[in-house]
């Protein structure tokens, strides 16, 4: 019987688990940015102070994804910013848009609204970052065989 390893490391979690944990961090993140526009900075705007605290947290899950995530530092970043920027954009309007009609169209209650586009939000965004923003082309996977006249091959076994 193999000893349990005393503590897990960031290699040894899984790739959700670490998405999971980015997004707890750039939620704490956006959180303090907002905390310390408005009694820092004293932004009468709560609305224009989370404008600008979204911005900082949606930079630390940018680099919190790129670094930690899915580990995928070796393409430019800024093509890599401009495709997290354009996914987390239509992820907002589709958040943005689900709640409108959920709660302004339909009436329902926002709370169940919100839940719903958040969890949509979240999918989404694990996929698109997966799939559209850290990923690297396809490897060509091809199997060089090799003839060797003097090679013997034996097939009974």
């Amino acid at each position: 019987m193999r000893p349990r390893p005393t503590h897990v490391s960031g290699a040894a979690l899984s790739e959700p688990v670490r998405y999971v944990i980015n997004g707890f961090a750039a939620t704490v993140v956006h959180y303090a940015a907002l905390i310390f526009c408005l009694h820092v900075l004293e932004f009468r705007s709560a609305g224009f102070g989370n404008l600008c605290a979204a911005a900082v947290g949606i930079t630390a899950s940018f680099f919190g994804s790129r670094y930690y995530v899915f580990r995928r530092d070796k393409e430019n970043i800024l093509r890599q910013a401009a495709k997290f920027g354009v996914l987390y954009a239509t992820i907002a309007l589709l958040h943005g848009t689900i709640l409108y009609l959920w709660t302004d169209v339909r009436h329902f209650d926002y709370r169940i609204g919100f839940l719903i586009a958040l969890v949509l939000q979240v999918i989404l965004s694990y996929w698109g970052n997966k799939t559209l923003v850290f990923n690297y082309p396809a490897r060509s996977h091809r199997i060089r065989l090799e003839h060797r006249p003097d090679a013997r091959y034996d097939l009974e076994q």
